[in-house]
């Protein structure tokens, strides 16, 4: 796999989070390179157009964690089983989007295509663990620390931990900002709207086509853009309560609170996004407008792609005796 390969796909691992649906739904989506990944209650299907127009999919049935697991229908847990299970959906689909792309590399290069093998995508995987880590755990504790010889306000434990949190957000979008330059990575945030625009259009009760589709927004709550922020902001209230002040202690006890605050933050969306008016909706903002560089207007052929993956899924999911009824 060439550098540049490399790089995408890292920088593909990191932005799952920010590309995925933030709770388990009746249709939700992500984006994948060239494609869409749709999925339905016990099926989901991958959906990416090859360079000559060519749409392939790959479709399965999929059980809700919640089902298999019990403890995942109780509050907290049901967050943290819910993201688990979208990571690991996330990194199937893009592992068959990456596949297409070598084939395409494959035939230009008339050579026989190789499937990524798993080291390759568990290398990056693993790198962007690490990598996750240090930008939102070691680096933000070591500046909120060192800050503290600018002014004594900024020493204080709870000051602080607002500093903190003010540069984990800094980073978070400085990163989904430089993505979104690189073209690929465009390329990937138009079908992210794509994906947003076909489950609003399946949610609107309208028939699912790509004119329909092409009128609603790019701006969807349940986006894990939007769970990613929220998970950003709790995180400030939730370190704060931790006594600890020496570096070391911070940065583990961070890494060991990541599932406490990725339930919390589900319990938040899903009590806001049933309570629009609510205080807690307010909290769900910023992640609308993190949404103005994670998504971006599809055109007509990305929107199909979107619908095919979701027909695809539904097909499943009907085969399967599912029945998919908006209330």
């Amino acid at each position: 796999m060439s550098l540049r390969s490399s790089v995408r796909l890292f920088t593909q691992i990191q932005l799952l989070p920010v590309m995925e649906s933030g709770e388990e739904t009746l249709v939700g989506g992500q984006a994948v390179m060239e494609g869409v990944m749709m999925r339905a209650p016990h099926s989901y299907c991958v959906a990416v157009r090859r360079p000559g127009g060519e749409i392939v999919t790959e479709q399965m049935p999929l059980a809700r964690i919640s089902e298999t697991h019990k403890i995942f229908k109780l509050p907290l847990f049901r967050g943290v089983g819910t993201l688990f299970q979208a990571m690991k959906l996330g990194m199937k689909a893009l592992r068959f989007s990456t596949n297409q792309a070598l084939e395409d590399l494959a035939e230009k290069a008339d050579a026989p295509a190789k499937p990524v093998p798993d080291w390759v995508i568990a290398g990056p995987l693993l790198f962007s663990l690490a990598a996750f880590i240090v930008m939102y755990k070691v680096v933000p504790v070591y500046l909120a620390n060192q800050l503290h010889a600018v002014h004594p306000v900024l020493a204080g434990h709870f000051a602080s931990t607002v500093v903190e949190g003010i540069i984990r957000i800094s980073i978070l979008v400085g990163f989904v900002y430089c993505a979104s330059l690189m073209k690929d990575m465009r390329r990937m945030f138009e079908y992210h709207g794509a994906e947003h625009k076909v489950v609003f259009n399946f949610e609107s009760h309208q028939p699912v086509t790509v004119e329909n589709a092409q009128r609603f927004t790019t701006y969807h709550p349940r986006c894990g853009t939007s769970f990613l922020i929220v998970m950003m902001i709790l995180t400030i209230p939730v370190y704060a309560l931790i006594p600890y002040t020496a570096m070391i202690p911070m940065i583990l006890t961070r890494i060991a609170l990541i599932p406490v605050v990725v339930g919390l933050s589900y319990e938040i969306i899903r009590f806001a996004a049933k309570h629009p008016g609510s205080l807690l909706s307010v909290i769900t903002a910023p992640g609308l407008w993190l949404q103005r560089i994670t998504t971006k207007p599809p055109a007509d052929d990305q929107a199909a792609v979107a619908i095919h993956a979701l027909e695809g899924a539904m097909a499943l999911e009907e085969a399967q005796g599912g029945e998919l009824v908006i209330a």
